[in-house]
């Protein structure tokens, strides 16, 4: 039997003040990830990045399903859930 893993929806703040949103399911990783260059095509142009939030899902897909309702969301809605 193999545990099951938690799931992370976080948002970071780039360097030029845009917030991006993404999943994942080891946090230092994915931000050691974003910051060497290694992490998505957005954060590789304004990197670094600083975590500002972040939120347990029990799995891939309602962690997927959540990312996608932030990423539909106003910059100043956003800004409320931080």
């Amino acid at each position: 039997m193999t545990a099951e893993k938690s799931w992370y929806v976080y948002i970071v703040k780039c360097s030029n003040g845009s917030y991006y949103t993404g999943i994942t399911t080891d946090i230092p990783r994915r931000i050691n990830e974003h910051n060497s260059g290694r992490g998505g095509s957005y954060t590789r142009s304004f990197g670094p990045v600083k975590l500002l939030w972040n939120e347990t899902h029990p799995s891939r897909s309602s962690a997927l399903k959540r990312e996608a309702k932030i990423k539909s969301y106003s910059r100043a809605r956003k800004e409320e859930i931080l």
